[in-house]
């Protein structure tokens, strides 16, 4: 029998709604809803396959980690969480579940994109703040439509080409830039460089990876490139972006405004200046989070640990 940990459960299943049916039927799964990393130590003891959910599993640990863990499978789509090479080196294979939240995070994209067209979240802050002007006087904020504007997406992989598809559908026009091109069979879809894509796009949305040759791929210089009417959408990773230029572009109104469900770090200190920001639309890393896509992670987190135990490993990034 194979001896499953599961070193941060609440990440994921934080309101116990959860079936993990599928997971249970795979061998002895010890459940724990976090762990600190003295914890992490302790509890991957015996254990053959390790979960873990965002969580930091750097090289001090894994080179503690005994010879019985044969799998670290990152529940989620992004693994630079964990240290890969300190894996490899210790013959570990590491998995992540790529497409689970697909059409959550490009629901989320979308939904900003409107809101911020309408400028609905500044809206509801007048309301609340008992100022009725737009209900009294002509109207007092940004309104206009997105048929005819130009989305710029920042990679291609499958989210990314989920929100193009949505974005098509209201019909934008959408500039993409990616390591590769694709045939995306749509000519109001054009992959240019991103030099173009920065200059030319009403709304810009990213969906690439964290890389070192991503980290901070928008700073100053990027945002200076952009036109003062674009709104950036960051999905993805908060690092992506270079937080202290965009706080200085958006107070200096080098652009319009911000919808940043990920934020560097996270959460953000309390005292970070986006929360005070009236063009700016925070959200707690929410684009993975609805029920069904909870549901799905954990459904392809039975089949990447089955697939591993019948000898057939799958999404595999080690």
């Amino acid at each position: 029998m194979n001896n499953i940990v599961f070193l941060n459960l609440k990440r994921i299943d934080f309101d116990d709604k959860l079936d993990l049916s599928y997971l249970n039927r795979l061998g002895k799964v010890s459940k724990y809803e976090d762990s600190s990393n003295e914890e992490i130590l302790e509890r991957v003891k015996d254990q053959n396959i390790v979960i873990t959910k965002e969580m930091t599993i750097g090289r001090d640990l894994i080179e503690q980690f005994p010879p019985c863990v044969k799998l670290i499978c990152e529940a989620g789509t992004g693994y630079n969480n964990i240290d890969i090479k300190a894996a490899k080196e210790k013959n570990i294979l590491v998995c992540n579940l790529p497409g689970y939240s697909t059409e959550a995070v490009a629901q989320l994209v979308i939904t900003f994109m409107l809101s911020l067209s309408s400028s609905l979240s500044n809206q509801q802050r007048m309301i609340e703040g008992k100022n009725y002007d737009n209900f009294t006087k002509c109207l007092q904020v940004t309104h206009f439509e997105v048929q005819n504007k130009i989305l710029g997406v920042i990679g291609a992989g499958a989210i990314g080409q989920q929100v193009m598809k949505i974005a098509r559908a209201l019909g934008m026009k959408v500039l993409v830039y990616s390591r590769t091109n694709k045939n995306l069979g749509d000519s109001k879809i054009s992959f240019v460089k991103l030099e173009e894509l920065l200059k030319e796009s009403d709304f810009i949305t990213l969906h690439c990876p964290l890389t070192s040759e991503t980290r901070h791929l928008i700073d100053k210089s990027k945002l200076e490139l952009m036109k003062p009417s674009v709104f950036i959408i960051n999905t993805s990773r908060g690092a992506i972006i270079k937080e202290t230029d965009l706080i200085e572009a958006l107070k200096s109104k080098k652009i319009a405004g911000a919808a940043l469900d990920v934020q560097d770090p996270e959460p953000p200190e309390l005292n970070n200046p986006l929360f005070d920001m009236k063009n700016v639309i925070l959200t707690p890393h929410i684009g993975w989070k609805c029920i069904e896509a909870r549901q799905r992670l954990m459904d392809l987190l039975g089949r990447n640990i089955e697939a591993f135990i019948n000898e057939q490993p799958i999404n595999i990034v080690s």
